[in-house]
């Protein structure tokens, strides 16, 4: 039986790829072709429509990297043909087997009007069914020619990532161009022999279907005449029908598949790019739902769709139909499936207003589950920023990838650091771009972790990352499967029916709390420095415009730029794409985020100094405003006033014993070595020592950095086996600027200069570090060893902290060896902490070791990660000069933090002008951190204010409206009154809260 199976399944491979396949298309007659080059980049349709091509044949290369090709191709339907069915079948020279990553096109007709687009896996286009015979075709092709970076050679270093290296020399030879006659009987004898052969091979052996359906399978290859596949095709399947006709068991695991086609924002292409990707996908699944009548198509990414309607209206008409029809779905209500790892509080809440506004104005549609498939991982804030959008699911897919340990769970509750659940959906079949196929479904009904108290599980159906789609061989099987003996049942539903029904049926779900860590990709908390320092700076930006320029208008009438802020929070959110801020696109995308960031920079700077000039008033004296959450300085939080008196006491620098430099304000002694180290630094009030004994911060270590896959997204633990600690200097020496001290060293190619100072009254050492980076495949980290004994330490996500161990008790902590933080981490005994603050670095560890001296105990080392050199897909990533800013803080609680924190983020701005500038809403507790002072997005001029309690604890607070308040509304992120929200407290101005643990509250303030 064995040697049976054996050859039967090896008959079938041989017979459907040499003989039922090529039938497919039995007839065909070449087309007439011609083209034309578009000069730079992509023209708009009517002008690509309109060029005069020149005659080209089959066979000839085409297209430079990042070319434009505008294909024209003329023929007419054989009379012969009449009665049949005929498609154009178009291959544009695809050389490799996934769609997206390679040329691609869109159809267009004569008039304009998009077809599909073409791909590896849709290269036919219908001309009729049946044709009459003598019609004239004429189709238009918009044929992108875009390099194959994710080849055969994975990894490999290529100049192809960016239009300005890649050359001109042609990517693709055209290949067919052809008018063809498609069997249908064969084409459906190709999906029940696909179908039937899959299911066979998932089968046990000694399983009595699988024996059926191998003689069944026997039967029918008997049945066909190899040399008249297209005579016999119908008999064969005949022999097919009952196997198939069988239907599922009762019990069978029930799959809803939802049409998809995951399309990276950004990737291995660039923005512009992706705008024709949407565009070409959009054509072929409106097509395909017009074709296929229980087939239902969701796309995700609010950007993606206002892709669609400004620069392909066209296509948008024939979306907004599908939409209207209930059939192409808006998914996930964010703006674009963004990182959720670094995106900080504000712009994690506005990826889901932005994106669920978007599809509320344009289709009335509300999403109640957030779609991110293949995001790198979830941080812990996330769960009540989906409740506070007023969504309740989440689906994800990427966590499969981890690389220690398998997640426990397909469906369950996910709790978030504020006590908020979202019910969490992580599909079994294993991929956010499945085929229908055999293996795929069995894989999703094998492995369901929750059998037994559910049934339901998800698949994705559609090629993806480059876009594609389903597609009509997809649609095919996942007919078959519908109900059919030996598979898990197949439907095409809409996520919400999935969530509605997966909830409805697993009322008790398992809990998982804390962060979704992605155990693989984790040196995306690093890569393109630039571009994460752009996204930093602009969401500290985008605070102060929204802050000064709503004080401003509260105050002198200022007009609130609405549509500025609009546009820029939206530019800002798409450059938080999960490939785009984590650092893993090519060279081109890079480097337009960087022009993009400090295009927004200008503008926003512009902004910010236009309201604070209209705030400030006319005078001479010196007004200092202050963005940051806290008072600092005598300076009242989100106000201004004249500065304070300096600090009692100055910082000192004196030499040090032994060699290096002392620096000395009262609070803290900080011994700086010969090398530049930082040996000491005491905090002189409590009477302690912050740096380990015998240990040296303020130490840059070098590690080589070439993971084994996935250069720029991974970094594998044995890069921690070599290290080389750069203590070498070139200098050290007083700043000149004041009492700092200057160090520069050199090592490689590279240089980095460092300047340490001690503010007079501050309990801050502050660190500003420029590296002017040429390494490769490096990683470079800056160690700051610490006297504390601690088990845990807090890093800070959105609107909140986490807590991670220190310790590596269990293969899920030793995964976690480096993690994300936003602008603090902290470690505390009892009484007594440390926190390391920056202004733009994401990646981290923190290890504890044992000392060897007399009294022993334990060292804690936190290791900021600043900047590393993969080669691909970048070649030249983070090459250049860099600045970041950090701040060692000893004696601080989690409070302090936070404060420093905000602080190092947000520095004071200073003009001249009349005085002080109270501020528009106060908050009485530290732990109360506003988040965000803007006007309301309805142009009401309301007043919407957003906090959190970011200490952990319970809080009664006090917020003050330096206004008169009308009356006080409790919101969602979208500013809709929650109407089951306890009203809160409010006495004229004065507001009081009650807040649990970093809960999240938006509150809307009427204008008196």
């Amino acid at each position: 039986m064995h040697d049976d199976r054996s050859l039967v399944e090896a008959r079938l491979r041989r017979v459907l790829d040499e003989r039922v396949r090529p039938a497919v298309y039995p007839e065909s007659v070449p087309l007439e072709v011609a083209v034309w080059h578009a000069p730079g980049e992509p023209v708009p349709v009517a002008e690509g429509l309109a060029a005069e091509p020149e005659p080209v044949a089959v066979g000839t290369r085409w297209g430079a990297p990042w070319g434009t090709s505008w294909f024209r191709v003329t023929g007419t339907v054989p009379e012969a043909w009449a009665g049949r069915t005929v498609e154009a079948v178009l291959d544009l020279g695809f050389d490799e087997d996934l769609p997206g990553f390679q040329c691609e096109g869109l159809v267009y007709r004569p008039d304009g009007t998009p077809v599909k687009g073409l791909n590896p896996r849709n290269q036919w286009v219908r001309v009729g069914a049946p044709v009459r015979g003598g019609e004239r075709v004429r189709l238009h092709i918009e044929a992108a020619s875009n390099p194959v970076i994710l080849g055969h050679r994975l990894f490999r270093p290529t100049r192809l990532g960016d239009q300005e290296t890649a050359g001109g020399e042609p990517q693709y030879t055209l290949t067919r161009m052809d008018l063809a006659v498609l069997d249908e009987t064969v084409w459906q004898l190709v999906i029940d022999l696909e179908v039937l052969g899959e299911l066979m091979a998932e089968l046990p052996v000694e399983s009595a279907r699988r024996w059926e359906i191998l003689r069944a399978v026997e039967r029918a290859l008997d049945a066909l005449d190899l040399q008249d596949v297209n005579g016999t095709a119908a008999r064969a399947r005949s022999r097919l029908a009952g196997v198939l006709a069988a239907p599922a068991a009762p019990s069978a695991h029930r799959v809803s598949a939802v049409g998809h086609a995951h399309i990276d924002s950004a990737w291995l292409w660039p923005l512009r790019e992706t705008v024709r990707k949407v565009a070409r996908t959009a054509s072929s699944m409106t097509a395909l739902l017009d074709d296929e009548p229980d087939f239902v198509f969701a796309m995700s990414q609010a950007q993606q769709w206002a892709w669609v309607k400004e620069h392909r209206p066209e296509v948008w008409a024939r979306v907004k139909k599908a939409v209207a029809d209930g059939r192409f779905v808006p998914a996930g209500g964010m703006w674009v499936e963004s990182d959720t790892n670094m995106p900080g509080s504000e712009a994690m809440a506005r990826q889901f207003v932005h994106g669920k506004r978007f599809f509320l104005d344009e289709f009335g549609v509300e999403n109640d589950e957030a779609w991110l498939p293949d995001t790198f991982g979830f941080a812990a804030g996330l769960p009540q920023i989906i409740r506070a959008a007023g969504s309740k699911y989440l689906l994800t897919q990427k966590l499969s990838w981890s690389r220690t340990n398998a997640f426990p769970h397909h469906t369950f509750h996910w709790e978030g650091i504020d006590g908020s659940r979202v019910f969490t959906h992580f599909p079994p079949v294993d991929t956010y771009t499945c085929a229908m196929t055999g293996g795929e479904i069995a894989h999703a009904a094998r492995t369901f972790r929750e059998k037994g108290a559910a049934r339901h599980s998800l698949a994705p159906t559609g090629w993806g990352d480059g876009g594609g789609g389903t597609t009509r061989e997809m649609v095919a099987k996942a007919a078959r499967l519908r109900d059919l003996e030996g598979s898990p049942t197949v439907v095409w539903e809409t996520p919400a029916q999935f969530f509605a029904k997966a909830e409805a049926e697993y009322a008790d779900p398992p809990v998982w709390v804390g962060e979704l860590y992605l155990e693989l990709h984790r040196a995306t908390f690093t890569s393109q420095a630039r571009t994460k320092q752009g996204n930093r700076r602009s969401e500290h930006l985008l605070r102060e415009a929204e802050l000064w320029a709503a004080t401003a208008a509260v105050r002198t009438g200022f007009p609130y730029p609405y549509q500025e802020l609009d546009r820029i929070w939206k530019t800002v959110l798409l450059h938080q794409f999960h490939d785009i801020l984590p650092g893993s696109s090519i060279a081109w995308v890079h480097r337009e985020a960087r022009a993009t960031y400090a295009r927004l920079a200008g503008e926003l700077d512009g902004l910010i100094g236009a309201a604070q000039r209209a705030l400030a008033g006319r005078g001479t004296r010196e007004v200092v405003f202050n963005a940051a959450p806290h008072d600092r300085g005598g300076i009242p939080a989100g106000g201004a006033g004249t500065p304070a008196p300096a600090a009692a006491g100055a910082t000192t620098l004196t030499a040090r014993d032994g060699g290096g430099h002392v620096l000395d304000n009262g609070l803290l002694r900080v011994g700086i070595d010969a090398r530049g180290l930082v040996v000491s630094v005491y905090d002189i009030g409590a009477g302690r020592e912050t740096i380990a004994p015998g240990r040296a911060a303020n130490l840059l270590q070098l590690h080589p950095d070439l993971p084994n896959m996935w250069d720029a997204w991974d970094v594998d633990a044995f890069y921690r086996n070599t290290v080389t600690d750069l203590t070498g200097a070139d200098e050290v020496a007083p700043a000149g600027d004041g009492p700092s001290v200057r160090i520069v060293r050199s090592f490689g190619a590279s240089r980095v200069t460092q300047v340490l100072s001690l503010p007079p009254g501050e309990r801050r050492l502050e660190l500003d570090t420029e590296v002017d980076w040429h390494e490769t495949e490096k990683f470079l980290k800056l160690a700051f060893p610490l006297d504390v004994h601690a088990d845990r330490y807090a890093s800070e996500t959105q609107f909140g902290h986490v807590f991670r161990p220190t310790h590596t008790n269990t293969s899920w902590e030793a995964a976690r060896f480096e993690a994300c933080h936003h602008r603090f981490v902290h470690l505390e005994e009892p009484g007594w902490g440390v926190a390391v603050v920056n202004d733009s670095t994401y990646g981290h560890d923190v290890t504890r070791t044992v000392r060897t001296d007399g009294d022993g105990g334990t060292t804690t080392t936190v290791r900021v990660s600043l900047l590393r050199a993969p080669r691909f897909p970048d070649p030249e990533t983070d090459q250049g000069v860099h600045r970041f800013r950090h701040a060692l803080v000893p004696g601080a609680g989690i409070g302090d933090a936070v404060r420093e924190g905000w602080r190092i983020n947000l520095p004071e701005r200073r003009l001249t002008g009349a005085g002080e500038v109270a501020p528009l809403v106060t908050a009485d507790r530290d732990a109360v951190v506003i988040t965000a002072v803007k006007l309301a997005d309805d142009g009401g001029g309301d007043v919407v204010v957003r906090f959190h309690e970011a200490h952990g604890g319970r809080v009664r607070a006090t917020l003050t409206a330096g206004f008169e308040v009308a009356g006080v509304t409790v919101t969602d992120l979208l500013e809709r009154p929650l109407p089951d929200a306890p009203a809160p407290e409010a006495d004229g101005d004065r507001i009081t809260v009650r807040l649990r643990p970093f809960q999240l509250m938006t509150l809307r303030l009427r204008r008196g």
